[in-house]
């Protein structure tokens, strides 16, 4: 007996019918889903911005592949991973402003890990991502990227510390203008008048 089943596919309801004991398969018939309203500015970014819907990681709030954080001044600032490309940054231009195309902020072939920290101290945007061969299956990262964004977010500073088991937190002081990352007694250090120090 022939069964049909609903499959929703890049925004298009396909009717799949399986045939049993050789029988002839049944037509499939694909009719446009229906549409639905374009989500407000101030959620997250929109995911196919300039992107193939197979090269991104960004699915909606709570994916660990991606991160968001507000400033002070109501702007949006959100990280997602690229398979096989790195780590990518978009903002808005305020509370209900538009969306950036996405831009590299670090690029790789490697795996992304889970968990990606984005933190806004002022004006500045801090945020930690890590990468690794395996790393998906519970193997260490083997690149952990520490990234800093200022004023209009257009230019990124990002500093790679290889074979290392990523950092841990992020603290800010004098405004944002200092950022320090930690992991156990392994510190890095960022001031806006003199980049990434150890």
């Amino acid at each position: 007996m022939n069964r049909i089943e609903p499959l929703a596919l890049a925004g298009v309801l396909v009717l799949v019918a399986a045939g049993c004991g050789g029988q002839e398969p049944v037509s499939v018939r694909a009719t446009p889903a229906a549409t639905t309203p374009s989500a407000p500015a101030t959620s997250a970014p929109p995911a196919d911005v300039g992107l193939r819907k197979s090269d991104i990681r960004w699915n909606g709030e709570g994916d660990p592949y991606n991160a968001m954080a507000e400033l002070d001044d109501g702007r949006r600032v959100a990280m997602h991973y690229r398979r096989g490309k790195g780590l990518y940054e978009q903002h808005s231009s305020g509370p209900t402003g538009t969306w950036t195309r996405p831009r590299l902020i670090y690029g790789t072939r490697t795996e992304a890990c889970q968990g990606i920290e984005l933190r806004a101290f002022g004006k500045t945007v801090a945020a930690i991502a890590d990468f690794g061969v395996y790393c998906s299956d519970g193997e260490p990262p083997m690149e952990s990227i520490a990234a800093v964004g200022v004023g209009d977010l257009r230019t990124w500073a990002h500093h790679l510390t290889r074979s290392f088991d990523g950092w841990e937190r992020i603290s800010a002081g004098d405004g944002g203008n200092q950022i320090t990352f930690k992991r156990g007694s392994s510190v890095l250090r960022w001031s806006r008048s003199g980049g990434f120090t150890k």
